[in-house]
């Protein structure tokens, strides 16, 4: 049942200008939601960013470093900023600042509205231990594991106490961790002592804190998340399952909405989800993830990611929600305006990272290089969602996302073929990318069958013997980069025609 804000004593707050905390293609995204609400968007950026695309977007661009060094992590200067600018609200994005409760914190203490949940949220779950600990109060099961590990010997021997009852593999996480920094999986006794310190030291270096945990490694699972909406009135409401099961070092390169499970247990894990947000009062748009056992449908909660994720354009494409208005909308003090019965899945959607990295060198980042041809597919049911042009040079001192694909059709086969047609009508040249390898994935018969879990790239190795030539597409047709001279009478159409 809905709650009547009146009813709650809870007054609407009106955002007139919002500071976006972010760069790239996510304040790109942010900013398109903020102009269509008839706010004012204002953006920062440091030296690297100075020409960015999307800051010409903005109705303000804030310079807020000469040099790259660390702006878009500090609190006290978004704060300043907006405060200087008169922002009556800040949107985090994903990454930097994001899920630190303590720049929510600082945003509420200087009466700026922080576009997410409140600190107190963020700080709980943001310890995945605490997290954990909800989420077996709430009745929904967690993967087997320590909660913390003590320092030094003792540390190694409550993994080695934990191995003897669970059996290996093992993976060890920071208690502060995501985005696949502060993981190690180990197989044996052997790696154990060099695997706990690398991760400790990954932890401090990413979290500023070397505090970890061990769970059992569940092998050959899916990796599923719920999109979830929640009000400040206690209304909840879940945008469907996403399988982000396909990834490198932990980290996602291909999701897929909605995941392929029976009927019954996607409900179970959609309740989950929703017990979960409720137990640990939740407000804004957030993520619940999951692990999950295809085979007997088992699932176990691993975390809630307290931010807009960038997988979030998928579950757009296939509902039709902005998420972004309803976070703002949320954040304004509105009673949620979707009811569960209003959420419709229709069809399958697929997004891909377009990512400045070659994977076969171990998805070694592309920094530095220059963007001399882009041209992106268009058309119907397809979205890209970026924030490069031509000319654009990718910046070494950040994340390599270069763009977003994101498909969709009406069942698996249409959506594949639909994905790589886009694929092979992107061009985007020089700089190394993960296009030829979705390519690859998108021709390999268990990815045609729809049939994947964490393992995928490890048990498919053949994925990365794609060609080493790069090409590019004109009038659907496939050329090598040796075809200069098309090459060149192509970039002269184009420039003659955008005068």
């Amino acid at each position: 049942m809905v709650i009547n804000r009146k009813d709650a004593g809870m007054e609407k707050k009106t955002i007139k200008r919002i500071l976006i905390a972010n760069r790239g293609e996510i304040a790109l995204r942010i900013m398109k939601t903020v102009r269509e609400l008839g706010r004012e968007a204002i953006v920062v950026y440091e030296k690297p960013d100075r020409n960015a695309c999307y800051l010409r977007f903005a109705d303000r661009a804030i310079p807020i470093d000469n040099e790259q060094g660390g702006s878009y992590l500090n609190i006290e200067k978004m704060v300043r900023t907006a405060i200087e600018t008169g922002a009556d609200a800040i949107h985090p994005g994903y990454g930097f600042l994001a899920e630190n409760a303590d720049f929510a914190c600082a945003c509420e203490e200087a009466g700026i509205i922080f576009i997410g949940p409140p600190s107190p949220v963020i700080k709980n779950l943001g310890d995945k231990v605490l997290a954990r600990h909800l989420a077996v109060e709430a009745g929904v099961p967690t993967v087997p594991g320590i909660a913390t590990l003590s320092p030094g010997e003792d540390g190694v021997a409550e993994v080695l106490a934990f191995v003897a009852e669970h059996g290996y593999p093992v993976i060890l996480k920071a208690v502060l961790g995501g985005g696949g920094r502060g993981m190690r999986k180990i197989g044996m006794d052997s790696d154990l002592k060099v695997q706990i310190l690398r991760a400790r030291a990954e932890a401090m270096s990413a979290f500023n804190s070397d505090t970890i945990y061990v769970e059992k490694y569940i092998e050959a699972a899916k990796h599923v998340e719920v999109q979830i909406l929640a009000d400040s009135y206690g209304n909840v409401v879940h945008l469907g399952t996403r399988d982000c099961s396909i990834q490198r070092r932990h980290q996602k390169l291909l999701e897929v909405a909605p995941v392929d499970l029976p009927g019954e247990v996607i409900e179970a894990i959609h309740s989950a989800a929703i017990k979960i947000a409720r137990a640990s009062a939740y407000v804004n748009a957030g993520t619940v993830e999951f692990l999950v056992d295809a085979q007997s449908g088992r699932f176990w909660f691993m975390e809630i990611n307290t931010r807009l994720q960038v997988e979030h354009s998928v579950t757009e494409m296939l509902t039709g929600v902005d998420i972004v208005r309803q976070q703002i909308e949320i954040a304004e003090g509105m009673v949620l305006g979707i009811r569960q019965e209003q959420v419709n899945l229709s069809g399958i959607a697929i997004e891909v990272r377009i990512n400045a990295e070659d994977p076969k060198n171990n998805f070694m980042p592309e920094g530095g290089k220059m963007i001399e041809i882009f041209d992106p597919p268009g058309g119907s049911n397809i979205r890209v969602d970026g924030n490069i042009h031509l000319g654009y040079r990718i910046p070494a001192a950040y994340d390599s996302l270069l763009a977003k694909l994101i498909v969709r059709g009406h069942g698996w086969a249409e959506t594949v073929q639909r994905l790589k047609k886009a694929l092979l009508r992107f061009t985007l040249l020089w700089p190394k990318t993960t296009i030829p390898l979705y390519i690859a994935i998108c021709n390999e018969p268990d990815f045609m069958n729809r049939t994947f879990d964490t393992s995928y790239l490890e048990n498919h190795p053949q994925l990365f013997e794609y060609p080493d030539h790069e090409y590019f597409v004109i009038d659907s047709t496939v050329y090598g980069k040796n075809a200069h001279h098309l090459l060149n009478q192509w970039t002269d159409r184009i420039c003659s025609d955008s005068g």
